[in-house]
C-alpha cells in the first residue's frame, strides 16, 4: 500500500507541474525575456509580442495537458489499488514517460503557431493584425 501511495504522489507530480505551470504562464508570463524561465526558444525570443503569445499558448496546452494526463493516472491508479509492487512500478513508470509527451511535445504546436502569427523578424503578420481590428 505504501508503495502504491508513493509512485501515484510520484505520478502526479508531472500534471500538477503541466496544470501549475500552465495556468502561470498563460495568465503572467516571465516580465522580461530571458534565457532562464520560460518557453525559450529563438522565435518566442524575438521581441514582447512573440514572448507573450508563446507564453500563452504553451500555457494554454500544458493546462488542459495536466488536467487530461492527471484524471488518467487517476484512473489508471484505481485499477492497481491493491496490485504488486512489480505491476504498480511498471506502470507507474510508463504512465511517467507518457506524460512526457505533451510536457515535451508542446514545442511543435507552440512554433507552428508562432509562425503561422508573426514573420520571422517577429512582426505580426498581416493576417493576424486583421484579427485585432
Amino acid at each position: 500500500m505504501g508503495f502504491w501511495i508513493y509512485m501515484f504522489l510520484m505520478d502526479l507530480l508531472i500534471p500538477i507541474c503541466m496544470f501549475g505551470f500552465g495556468k502561470r504562464f498563460q495568465s503572467r508570463p516571465p516580465r522580461e525575456i530571458n534565457s532562464a524561465v520560460g518557453y525559450r526558444t529563438s522565435m518566442s525570443m524575438k521581441n514582447e509580442d512573440t514572448w507573450q503569445f508563446a507564453h500563452h499558448y504553451m500555457g494554454r496546452i500544458w493546462k488542459i495537458s495536466g488536467i487530461v494526463t492527471g484524471a488518467i493516472t487517476l484512473v489508471v491508479f484505481l485499477f492497481l489499488y491493491g496490485k504488486g509492487e512489480d505491476t504498480v512500478g511498471t506502470v507507474g513508470g510508463v504512465l511517467c514517460f507518457i506524460q512526457m509527451i505533451p510536457l515535451i511535445g508542446v514545442v511543435a504546436p507552440t512554433e507552428k503557431a508562432l509562425h503561422k502569427a508573426f514573420d520571422k523578424d517577429g512582426k505580426k503578420c498581416l493576417s493576424q493584425k486583421r484579427k485585432e481590428t
